[in-house]
């Protein structure tokens, strides 16, 4: 199971139940009816995985700026 979808803020919801829907089939579950699905729900998920790390990015960038500045601070006291 992907780690997103154990969060209390479920990413992809729709897919995730249409995944689920496809493999209660198992018919379509094992001819590949659900091939699909499952890639359309990696997708989703890997784009929300870059939209997150994009963040993470610009957060990094912001407190690092923050922190060189501090430490800039700091040795124009001496």
């Amino acid at each position: 199971m992907h780690p997103q979808s154990s969060d209390k803020k479920l990413v992809c919801k729709s897919f995730f139940d249409a995944l689920e829907k496809c493999h209660a089939d198992s018919w379509l579950y094992w001819t590949g009816g659900c091939n699909q699905i499952k890639h359309d729900l990696n997708m989703c998920l890997r784009q929300e995985r870059l939209d997150r790390a994009a963040k993470n990015r610009e957060d990094a960038k912001t407190r690092r700026a923050k922190a060189q500045a501090a430490w800039a601070d700091l040795h124009r006291d001496d």
